[in-house]
């Protein structure tokens, strides 16, 4: 569905990895600050956009400190 491998949290997709980043399930009301930050936006599925969701590119994701705050942050 999403070109990757989703990971399930409390039986909820909570991230989806694929080749050029991830697609992380977030609060929607941290969403809009969230996309201020290096290589995050919006996921969109078509022209559709996903409000729970944002997409962080591989390149933002290169300390590894970086990928577990984003995956701590749908555990959470």
């Amino acid at each position: 569905m999403f070109g990757g491998v989703s990971f399930m949290v409390e039986g909820a997709m909570a991230v989806a990895v694929g080749p050029d980043g991830l697609m992380v399930r977030v609060d929607r009301a941290e969403r809009e600050s969230l996309l201020d930050r290096p290589g995050v936006a919006e996921q969109r599925m078509g022209e559709r956009v996903m409000g729970g969701w944002v997409r962080v590119d591989a390149g933002a994701l290169a300390e590894d400190a970086v990928l577990r705050e984003w995956v701590g942050r749908v555990v959470a």
